[in-house]
C-alpha cells in the first residue's frame, strides 16, 4: 500500500527540510510498502521555491511551483491530482503537527477499513491546544458545532490540518475552494456522501502570526459560509 502525503507550501522556508526530514524519519506501519512526498509550492516570495529545488532530483518526491499564490486549497488539489498513492494525507508545510502521529492516523484505516481520517486536537484535551490563539480556539469551538449540527456529525475537529483519505473517496469529490475553505468543503462532501469520518488524538503545537501562521480568526467566517453553502446545495 502507498501513502501519498501532500504540504501545501507558502513562504515557509524555515520550515521546509525540518517537515520534510521529520517525515522521513517516520517508522511506518509494515502494510506501507511504498511513500510518496508532494511538494507543492503556492507561489512563494521567500526563497522557499529555491530550498525546493534540490528534492526535485529526489525518488519518491515531487515539486510542483505553482507561480502565483492562489491559496491552500488550490495548492491541495494541485498536489491530488499528482498523487499516485492509495492514501492521500494533507500535511502543513510548517510543524504545528508531528508527523510522528502518522501511524495513529493510518491505524484505523489499515486495521478497520476507515475510509476518511481525521487527528483531532481536542479529542483527548479539556483545555485550549498549546499556542493556539484565543479567538482561533472559539472559531474551531463555532466550526465543530456548525458541522455537527448541519451534516448530523460528532466531531470534535473540523478544521485540523491532519486529514487523510482512501485516494477514491478524495479524488471522487469534486473540490473548488482555493483558500482555507477546503477543509470545510472536503468535511461538507465526505458527509454529505455517506462517509464516515474517524478521528484519532494528534499532538499539536500552535505557532504565532509572527512565526508565520497563515490563517487568522475570520478565514473561520468563510469556513462557516462553506458549511452552509455546501448543505443545501450540490
Amino acid at each position: 500500500m502507498k501513502l501519498s502525503i501532500i504540504i501545501p507550501i507558502y513562504n515557509e522556508i524555515d520550515y521546509i527540510d525540518e517537515i520534510v526530514a521529520r517525515i522521513n524519519a517516520v517508522e511506518l506501519p509494515d502494510v506501507i510498502s511504498d511513500m510518496e512526498i508532494i511538494l507543492v509550492d503556492d507561489g512563494s516570495k521567500d526563497g522557499s521555491i529555491e530550498k525546493l529545488a534540490k528534492y526535485k532530483k529526489i525518488n519518491a518526491m515531487i515539486v510542483h511551483e505553482s507561480g502565483h499564490n492562489f491559496g491552500k486549497g488550490a495548492a491541495i488539489r494541485t498536489g491530488i491530482s499528482f498523487a499516485t498513492g492509495g492514501i492521500l494525507l494533507i500535511q502543513d508545510a510548517d510543524l504545528e503537527y508531528d508527523p510522528n502521529d502518522y501511524p495513529a492516523l493510518l491505524k484505523p484505516m489499515i486495521e478497520e477499513g476507515a475510509s476518511v481520517v481525521y487527528g483531532s486536537r481536542f479529542l483527548e484535551r479539556t483545555k485550549r491546544p498549546d499556542g493556539m490563539a484565543y479567538k482561533n480556539w472559539l472559531i474551531n469551538i463555532l466550526l465543530r458545532g456548525v458541522t455537527n449540527i448541519l451534516y448530523g456529525s460528532r466531531l470534535t475537529d473540523e478544521a485540523t490540518a491532519y486529514k487523510l483519505f482512501k485516494a477514491e473517496v478524495l479524488k471522487g469529490i469534486d473540490l473548488k475552494s482555493n483558500r482555507f475553505g477546503f477543509c470545510s468543503e472536503v468535511t461538507a462532501k465526505v458527509l454529505k456522501e455517506g462517509f464516515r469520518i474517524t478521528e484519532v488524538p494528534i499532538h499539536y503545537k500552535g505557532r504565532l502570526v509572527e512565526e508565520g501562521k497563515k490563517i487568522r480568526w475570520y478565514d473561520g467566517l468563510d469556513a462557516i459560509w462553506t458549511l452552509l453553502k455546501y448543505r443545501f446545495i450540490d
